[in-house]
């Protein structure tokens, strides 16, 4: 009978944490606000946004190969995007710290939203995954860089009425900035 209910509870548990995570976004949905803090530590607001593009980009840690690939690429084309009337984040499960050394060892242009709680990648419907932790060598220095969770990289854009009108959950790290550029110039 113990066997039982521990099978029993098991898959309730199981259950429950996938209910937890909310459905995927599709395109032609609505995001609900959102925020949390930057790579300053400020508080960072979706309302705030007033463009009429919104680039949320996801992934996985950063100070990573392919992260910084696609956040250097999205750096080079943030005069274009400011042009287009886009603005662009990129969201991880790495703490503040983290985005901040990111930040400025590549001279992003952009901000760098902390998402170590997974409250945003579940508004998204992104599965999260434990976090984790790296060391980098940072001006000479050893940093261990944290993480709360651990999200895939995936890439939504947003009209001004914070409808998604793009999705790509197989996004090439060092093309995504390319592709973004191309799907909004076909849609104004």
């Amino acid at each position: 009978m113990k066997n039982i209910i521990s099978i029993i509870t098991f898959f309730a548990i199981t259950i429950s944490c996938f209910a937890q995570n909310t459905a995927e976004l599709k395109v032609g949905d609505t995001v609900s606000e959102f925020s949390t803090l930057d790579d300053n530590g400020n508080h960072w607001n979706s309302n705030n946004v007033k463009t009429d593009f919104l680039v949320v980009y996801f992934y996985p840690a950063a100070m990573t190969g392919g992260c910084t690939k696609q956040a250097c690429a999205y750096r080079d084309d943030k005069e274009t995007f400011d042009k287009m009337g886009i603005t662009v984040i990129g969201v991880s499960g790495d703490e503040v710290k983290n985005l901040k050394h990111f930040k400025e060892s590549y001279q992003l242009n952009f901000p760098l939203l902390s998402d170590s709680k997974g409250t945003i990648s579940k508004i998204f419907g992104l599965p999260t995954k434990k976090g984790g932790s790296i060391t980098r060598k940072i001006d000479g220095e050893n940093f261990l860089l944290v993480r709360g969770v651990t999200t895939p990289r995936w890439t939504f854009i947003l009209d001004k009425n914070r409808k998604v009108i793009y999705k790509n959950s197989q996004v090439n790290a060092a093309e995504d900035s390319e592709i973004v550029k191309k799907i909004i110039k076909e849609a104004i």
